[in-house]
């Protein structure tokens, strides 16, 4: 799909939802490529940033397409620097897919090199070693994430990906103890631990944090945000912590569309926060954003069909 945007209008989305037509018109105004921002984290929303992508490359008119990934879950391993959510992202929109070969993991492993909870493929580690390379030289995380895009043509079939802020931002998890709470980073919490029951969610660095170079902006003036199905709590609710992000959201003239997340699994994060895993509980901690709600089974196409 490739959507027109009225420039003087904002009704007529005919193309927009996957019907056929030619592309539109107002009067004699040639229309121009709709604007459309994702905000996302998790394997679910890059998932469905897959799916969108590929909607939007199946139609003949144009759409412009931001996405805008968590960068809570990044951690550093083995000395490297890793961005779970931004590689997701670019691991869904690859040509060609990893083919799941852990040679170095299992190197790693034999010589004993910790920690072995986390797990990686011999791609992702290369994608690692260029963001710690890359980033030792003086790049920032958009600059990174903008390279590593580059590698995959992504600007060709019109997505852009930002990490949510170029400051480092890292999730941990309090747990009780036996005699002292403990705080261990998400990935840890998540791959190692299975999830136990966690008091609350920190976030350190958030205090610092300011959205990256373009996110406001592609918030603000985009014509339909779409929030992609993610933990509200640790995925898109991370990135609305983020100075500015949640202003932006409130603020825009854009439809604000979510789709509900699978719930199954948010059981532990919903928990932390008080929460209980139902859709409506769900849609209640974006009540201020005045968003509309689609069912976890939405496709992009039922998200476009709302503008």
């Amino acid at each position: 799909m490739r959507v027109m945007r009225a420039s003087s209008s904002r009704g007529g989305y005919g193309a927009l939802n996957g019907r056929a037509g030619t592309p539109l018109r107002h009067g004699a105004e040639t229309m121009s490529p709709m604007r459309i921002t994702v905000i996302t984290g998790g394997r679910p929303g890059a998932r469905f940033v897959r799916d969108l992508v590929d909607h939007a490359s199946a139609s003949p008119t144009p759409a412009e397409i931001s996405v805008i990934a968590n960068t809570g879950d990044d951690i550093s391993l083995w000395g490297l620097r890793m961005s779970p959510d931004v590689d997701a992202v670019l691991a869904a929109l690859a040509d060609e897919p990893d083919d799941g070969s852990d040679s170095v993991a299992r190197e790693l492993t034999a010589l004993d090199v910790g920690p072995q909870w986390f797990p990686v493929t011999d791609r992702q580690v290369a994608t690692h070693l260029a963001r710690t390379a890359w980033l030792g030289m003086g790049a920032t995380p958009s600059e990174v994430t903008a390279r590593l895009a580059e590698r995959l043509g992504l600007a060709d079939r019109g997505v852009r990906l930002l990490p949510m802020s170029d400051v480092p931002v890292e999730t941990h998890a309090v747990l009780d103890g036996e005699e002292q709470q403990q705080a261990v980073h998400v990935q840890q919490w998540r791959h190692e631990l299975g999830c136990p029951p966690a008091t609350r969610f920190i976030v350190a660095g958030m205090d610092r944090a300011a959205a990256a170079p373009g996110v406001l902006e592609a918030i603000r003036e985009a014509d339909l945000v779409l929030l992609a199905p993610g933990d509200p709590v640790l995925s898109i609710g991370i990135v609305l912590g983020v100075p500015g992000i949640r202003d932006a959201l409130r603020g825009t003239s854009a439809q604000v569309v979510g789709i509900t997340p699978e719930l199954d699994d948010l059981g532990p994060s919903l928990a932390a926060v008080g929460v209980e895993p139902t859709a409506d509980a769900v849609a209640a901690l974006y009540r201020d954003l005045r968003a509309t709600w689609l069912p976890s089974d939405a496709s992009p196409a039922d998200a476009l069909a709302r503008v």
